[in-house]
Parts: structure tokens; sequence; C-alpha cells
């Protein structure tokens, strides 16, 4: 039983264009929306996208038995007779959460290669997806279809600039990824967290942030100031002498304790001073306990 094409907004099929003009002359083929048997239909292993909410799952399930799957799924016909998902992996396991025999399809011809680039250009364009698994997707992207950051940008819909923002998370510590992808800070945070001198400030400050709950903006502060104590404790501003490297090690030391900025000046004798930053009454009270824990 054929079915009527619905409105897909912009997604895959407003990237490839729908009448097949933006596809490879070979994969201008024909194609359809039809029912097919939900048996039929296979998961595509090179899927970007690994991790479903359960939760959310059966609760798209409930929607289909009462309304049915309103958005088609993409796939495309194996020579076995099964049909690989291009993208709607999420439909589909709802569907078979909500008892489904059959589930509307949007069948394309097209070769491995392109099957490849669509599943990624679909898995970037959803709005449930983290910022780090939209960089893997794009980085993959740049790398499996040979796409420059140039056409990637073009072919996903966004600002070239927008794809190297994303593609530069991919140079944070796993920790910081992990924390994009647990949403436990935003691509803000880890955006400013890329202009720390080396992941192990990066990751200590990746801590800060989640036990202070602090926002973009105070990060971003807080990494320029970083910036300017580097360049005072190597010397670039006083005549180019630098601090031994204790004088950083013991600031790292010291701001994992505190959890405030620490900055140390020292006079030309080797006289001097560390100073310990604080915003309010509450911080010194927080000083406070933890000396108390070490007692």
């Amino acid at each position: 039983m054929n079915v009527k094409s619905k409105g897909l907004g912009r997604g895959l099929e407003a990237i490839f264009e729908i009448e097949n003009l933006s596809l490879p002359e070979k994969n201008k083929k024909k194609s359809l929306i039809d029912e097919i048997e939900i048996g039929r239909v296979v998961p595509n292993p090179r899927q970007p996208r690994t991790r479903f909410d359960e939760e959310a799952l059966q609760e798209l399930a409930e929607s289909i038995r009462t309304l049915g799957v309103i958005q088609p799924i993409t796939v495309k016909k194996e020579k076995d007779g099964t049909f690989l998902i291009i993208s709607g992996e999420r439909r589909f396991r709802a569907s078979q959460l909500a008892g489904l025999e059959t589930i509307p399809a949007y069948i394309r011809e097209v070769d491995d290669q392109t099957l490849l680039e669509m599943s990624l250009v679909e898995n970037i364009q959803r709005q449930d997806l983290n910022a780090v698994d939209i960089a893997l997707s794009l980085q993959r992207l740049v790398d499996e279809c040979a796409l420059t950051q140039d056409r990637l940008a073009e072919r996903v819909g966004k600002k070239r600039s927008t794809v190297t923002n994303y593609l530069r998370l991919l140079k944070l510590p796993a920790e910081v990824q992990l924390a994009v992808r647990e949403e436990l800070i935003t691509m803000g945070h880890a955006r400013a967290l890329i202009g720390m001198e080396s992941e192990e400030k990066q990751v200590a400050l990746l801590k800060r942030i989640v036990k202070n709950h602090l926002s973009v903006r105070q990060v971003e502060e807080l990494v320029s100031k970083a910036g300017k104590e580097t360049k005072k404790t190597r010397g670039e501003n006083s005549g180019d002498e630098e601090y031994p490297e204790d004088y950083g090690r013991l600031v790292e030391h010291l701001e994992r304790f505190f959890n405030q900025d620490i900055s140390i000046k020292r006079g030309t004798k080797g006289k001097g001073k560390i100073v310990i930053e604080f915003r309010s009454d509450e911080d010194i009270r927080a000083f406070l306990r933890r000396f108390e824990n070490l007692e």
C-alpha cells in the first residue's frame, strides 16, 4: 500500500534535495515512499548514533500507537530484499516497541559512499544530538567522504566557522568531551576551555565548572586571566625573566585546593607574595571548611 509523502522539514531530504539534483549522476534514480514490512528493516551498522534514550523511545512508541509514524524513515533496498536504514532508526525502534508490522519508508537507490554521507549528514541535523557527537560525524565526513571543510559546511547547511568550531572540540581531553556528551557542560564551556594552555589545566577548570556551576562567561574570564597569569609567571611582562617551574606547580595545586584564582608575585630578590582571590564571605567560610576537614 502506497502512502502519500508528508512534509519532512529541513533535514536529510532538504539537504540532498528530493529531486536528486545534488546526488552523483549514477545515483539519480527512481525513488518512492511505500509501506514496508518492519521485519525486513535492518539498522545501518555504520550509523553514527549509537545511544538511544529508552524513556524517550517509550514515549515515541506511545505516540506512534496513537498517531502512527508521521515522518517516514529513509532506507536503501539491499540485494537480499532487506531495507537498510539511512535515517530514522529511532522511529524504527519505537515502531518495533509499538508493535507495528509495517512502517512508511522513503526508498532511495544510492551507492555505499553516498549512503554513508547521507547517514552522517542526517545525524548532524538532529536537534537532540550533543556537540561532540556532531563533531565526530563531521570528522567522519572529512575522513571517509573526502570532503573539504568548505564543501562540508555547504553539505550540512552550516557556516564554515561553525564547522571549524565543532571540529576543534575533538582536540579537547576525553574528560571534557565526555562532560559535553553527558550534558554536564555546554559547547560554549568547551569552546572556552580550548583557550587553556594544557590538558591538565583544561581538566582542572572543567572540575571547577561542574562543581561551582560556572557560566560560560565566567569560564571565559578565568581562561583569559589564566593566560595573563601565565605570561607573568613566565616573565614575559618583566624583562623576559622566567619563574622557576615550582612556582607554576604550586599555583596549580593551590587552585585545585581552593577552587579560586591564585597568583604569585615575586620581586627581583626572590621575595614576593601569593594572592588568593575570593568573591564573597562564603568563599572565606569555604576555605575554613576545607582546612577543618584536614584536621
